[in-house]
């Protein structure tokens, strides 16, 4: 069987990247690492390939070689996926097609020829037997509460992935979030109790990533790494520290937690200590009202600012994400969000508008009140709501323009960068894992940004006070320097266009 496994392409967004992954000549931040791992799942004798759209050009011919094409995407990917489906289509390929896009909305896809849905560890297994019996069926459902074992996942065939065109590797260590918040897919997809891989197959993986050659960064994608703690701090953590300490610190890491890491000292001791360099946190909003609208209860009755503060002096960067347009947020609430990003040091800070995700908490409340306009493109930094917002939409449109584009102007932006150097302590005989292409991009940025931009006024006074007040940071003083290239880039091209206005919901749609 020939096997052809695709990644459609993603349109820009705020963490693609694109800008500045031009310094460093890489093509995409991180690997498809689903099909990765559904790979290891396939039977070992059939022959693979793997088509990131995001990084080689899909070719026909690779379509023809094929017996199969097998797709995984996000609900981001939705119009890279209807132009695969279309070529697919002219060229009679069967198509066989998963992941959370197709997961949640697999009715929108009748021709797809067979949609593998949920998690791959269930329904892969079942689809391949009724293949090799002659009588696959269309569709691949796993039951109610029917969660994947993952001590069965097997190693991604990084063998199949071309490395040097990524900024990073992937891991996933666990699935589910033990939180419930009402906008959010997470618990929909993977349920609320953490289940986690054992430490020799979290081992085996870095392994097999350092046997590949990687030397770098690894994005650990759990959508909340510290949901079972215990097992973090007695085990996994430290056979990390053991193994990488070993190989001499050959990976550095960055994933996704909620805010209560703050109320754990020894856990944030013991993540920096392999290498951590980096977390990103949903704080959502700093108005208590909106928090309580959207079951975010694990951000309540916490003072925020303190908790993010209390992480950086830990040695770890916080990245946030932040939402606009809850019921509950008060006429202030572009200025509030503005001074909490500003006070708190965030540098990267992405700033949303709410989105309602099918088949989550918020849809169907929205859905019950008749709000519901169309379904989400999975892209919250865009300049439109899939929903009848309360505020007026002529002021929420405003209001996120001006919050997106104050926050990156040169002088917020450099603003918040030296807050956060100020606060921030990166942990002691770290060594800087130095690459040639890091030197390129610093070489690039000394002309681009330095010489080339009209902003660099602000690029040298960085550079300079980073070297005289805190010379341990100047790396990452030049790193985030182009970080706010791109993070300009994308913002003005975001707020080019004038949006389409919204419209009342046709009933026969609701």
């Amino acid at each position: 069987m020939k096997i052809l496994l695709v990644y459609p392409r993603f349109p820009e967004t705020f963490w693609s990247f694109k800008h500045a992954l031009r310094f460093i000549n890489k093509k995409a931040a991180h690997p498809p690492l689903g099909l990765l791992t559904v790979a290891g799942l396939l039977p070992p004798d059939w022959e693979l390939k793997l088509v990131d759209e995001n990084v080689t050009p899909l070719r026909d011919a690779d379509l023809v070689w094929a017996d199969y094409v097998l797709i995984s995407a996000m609900a981001v990917q939705k119009e890279g996926v209807r132009e695969l489906i279309g070529r697919c289509q002219s060229l009679g390929k069967k198509m066989v097609a998963g992941g959370p896009l197709f997961t949640v909305s697999w009715e929108d896809y009748p021709e797809i020829d067979h949609l593998v849905l949920g998690e791959a560890e269930i329904t892969l297994p079942r689809f391949l037997a009724d293949l090799a019996a002659g009588c696959p069926r269309r569709l691949y459902i796993p039951g109610p509460e029917e969660w994947a074992d993952l001590s069965k996942t097997p190693v991604p065939r990084w063998d199949l992935l071309a490395m040097k065109e990524y900024n990073a590797m992937s891991l996933q260590y666990s699935r589910g979030c033990p939180f419930d918040c009402e906008f959010c897919d997470i618990t929909l997809l993977y349920g609320r109790s953490p289940r986690t891989k054992r430490k020799e197959q979290v081992l085996a993986e870095l392994e097999s990533l350092y046997q590949h050659g990687w030397r770098g960064g690894v994005f650990i994608v759990d959508d909340n790494f510290i949901g079972n703690k215990k097992a973090l701090k007695e085990e996994i953590l430290p056979a990390m520290a053991t193994w990488l300490a070993e190989r001499r610190y050959p990976f550095t890491f960055n994933t996704q937690v909620s805010i209560n890491l703050a109320d754990d000292d020894e856990l944030l001791t013991a993540m920096v200590k392999v290498g951590f360099e980096s977390v990103f946190i949903g704080i959502e909003t700093p108005h208590e009202g909106s928090l309580t609208e959207c079951g975010k209860l694990q951000n309540k009755n916490r003072d925020l600012l303190a908790a993010v503060k209390k992480i950086q002096r830990h040695g770890l960067q916080v990245q946030g994400g932040f939402i606009l347009g809850f019921d509950s947020d008060p006429p202030t609430i572009f200025e509030r969000q503005i001074d909490f990003i500003q006070q708190s040091g965030i540098v990267t800070a992405m700033v949303g508008l709410l989105n309602v995700l099918k088949g989550t908490k918020l849809y169907q409340r929205m859905q019950g009140e008749g709000r519901i306009l169309a379904e989400s493109d999975g892209d919250n930094t865009g300049q439109q709501v899939n929903f009848l917002p309360k505020m007026p939409w002529e002021k929420l449109l405003a209001g996120y323009k001006k919050v997106t584009t104050t926050l990156y102007t040169p002088q917020y932006f450099y603003q918040r960068v030296i807050a956060f150097l100020k606060e921030y302590n990166p942990p002691p005989g770290r060594k800087i894992q130095a690459r040639l292409y890091h030197g390129l991009a610093f070489v690039k940025a000394l002309f681009w940004l330095g010489v080339w931009d009209k902003d660099r006024w602000y690029f040298w006074r960085l550079l300079g006070w980073s070297l005289l007040r805190k010379p341990r940071v100047f790396p990452l003083a030049v790193t985030y320097t182009i970080y706010g290239y791109h993070f300009r880039r994308f913002f003005l091209e975001q707020t080019q266009p004038a949006p389409a206005p919204l419209r009342s919901p046709d009933p026969s749609t609701i």
